[in-house]
């Protein structure tokens, strides 16, 4: 391998452990499970956290949204080179021409004056932009480039807004990745993902700063990704600071119309154009991977006698279904990784693991009750990481509706090991 592929490959490595990045202690881990990985529903250059084992549901996989409370506008960083989101590898090109290629950039000023223009009547405060500019010597990778963040009061209560700007390559899998959360995992009041005349698609969701609605703030989110790329995003909440304010109004003041007439405007089109052309991505292989289908067709051969899997969803290396055995459902999770090369943390996580004749490791746990959750972490002898968990709940996020998850940790642990799980070449 040369030099330069052996440096793509190890940064592909890097990037797609991203979302395993989380490594908890054994203790932690069957506290609140790990944190997820792949994709954020609102990427946000987006993506989301969600609690206990949704987690799970995103360790490493690279993609899914699980909505979760997401930083104030103020927070939202300016354009920096990255490789779109960890799905890949970016190939190497010329940043001088990247930039020649676009129109003369925008300012953080412009940006935050197109923003107030588009706003129904009302005070805005504490505006501030970010512009398209991007530092030559740093090629630009794609996600966002620009944004603006303001608090608006309308006469009826503060809030605080934030809208982000970008574009996304050709190939880059957050281009087709713009739907509704599952409401397995997330809490909301509502969600529409619409196809639009030009082949754009645009999300708006009606959530809640918190996806397990610990808090009553809420967040209101439209993202548009164009048939060019563009990805534009705009949120606003019910609230006019960090998390933790008291809540200003009953609910945030745009509604939905005017969150999708916001970011579908025309004189967006001036900043896009502006934006220097993304770095192509090199797609990664996902052929090592177990998708939903493979993984949701394992399992329902190994279930107990009687229960059948519905309500199921999921992505590569991620799939979760709902159980009913007569007393209530109950959500099953079931992540599938290549740990073949994570010597350390699987010593931090295994390490006092006691290996099964085969050689598999299994840490096993439970952690809360309303709902609770029951773990069983396996590392097969080949490396490959099977992790599964269930709820007395047919969510993640609402309360218990049984005492005891559908399967017991017997029953998990026989499906997290069972030999049929290989680790693919």
């Amino acid at each position: 391998m040369s030099e330069p592929d052996k440096f793509e490959d190890d940064l592909l490595y890097a990037l797609t452990r991203t979302g395993e990045g989380f490594r908890a202690e054994p203790s932690d881990l069957l506290a609140g499970g790990y944190r997820r990985g792949r994709r954020r529903w609102r990427r946000r250059s987006t993506a989301a956290v969600v609690g206990g084992a949704a987690a799970l549901a995103l360790v490493g996989t690279g993609a899914v949204y699980l909505t979760g409370s997401s930083p104030r506008p103020s927070t939202v960083p300016a354009a920096a080179p990255s490789t779109a989101g960890g799905s890949g590898s970016a190939a190497p090109a010329s940043s001088a021409s990247a930039s020649a290629s676009a129109p003369p950039a925008v300012s953080g000023d412009e940006v935050l004056a197109m923003f107030q223009a588009l706003l129904p009547k009302g005070e805005t405060t504490g505006g501030t932009g970010t512009g398209t500019g991007v530092d030559p010597g740093r090629p630009y990778g794609g996600g966002i480039a620009a944004t603006a963040s303001l608090v608006f009061d309308d006469g009826k209560g503060k809030s605080a807004m934030g809208i982000s700007l970008g574009r996304l390559a050709d190939g880059d899998p957050n281009r087709a990745e713009n739907d509704c959360p599952d409401k397995k995992l997330v809490q909301y009041d509502a969600c529409s993902a619409t196809t639009l005349p030009d082949g754009g698609t645009l999300t708006v969701l009606q959530g809640y700063e918190y996806p397990d609605k610990r808090a009553t703030t809420k967040w209101w989110n439209a993202k548009l990704i164009g048939k060019d790329g563009r990805q534009v995003e705009l949120s606003e909440w019910n609230s006019p600071a960090e998390k933790g304010s008291p809540d200003s109004r009953p609910k945030p003041p745009l509604t939905p119309e005017q969150l999708k007439a916001i970011v579908t405007d025309k004189s967006w089109d001036r900043v896009i154009a502006s934006i220097p052309d993304p770095v192509p991505v090199k797609p990664r292989d996902s052929g090592k991977e177990y998708d939903k289908d493979e993984i949701l067709a394992i399992v329902a051969k190994l279930l107990p006698a009687g229960l059948t899997e519905t309500e199921t969803g999921g992505q590569p290396g991620y799939a979760n279904f709902v159980v009913n055995d007569g007393k209530g459902k109950s959500l099953v999770e079931i992540n599938v990784q290549d740990w073949s090369r994570d010597d350390k943390t699987k010593e931090e996580l295994f390490g006092s693991a006691q290996a099964q004749p085969d050689g598999t490791r299994v840490v096993v746990g439970k952690r809360g009750s309303n709902p609770g959750m029951w773990t069983v972490d396996t590392l097969h002898a080949d490396g490959l990481r099977v992790v599964i968990s269930a709820f007395n709940s047919g969510t993640q996020q609402t309360p218990a509706t049984r005492s005891t998850p559908a399967l017991s940790t017997d029953q998990l642990k026989a499906i997290a090991t069972a030999p049929v799980w290989k680790l693919r070449k």
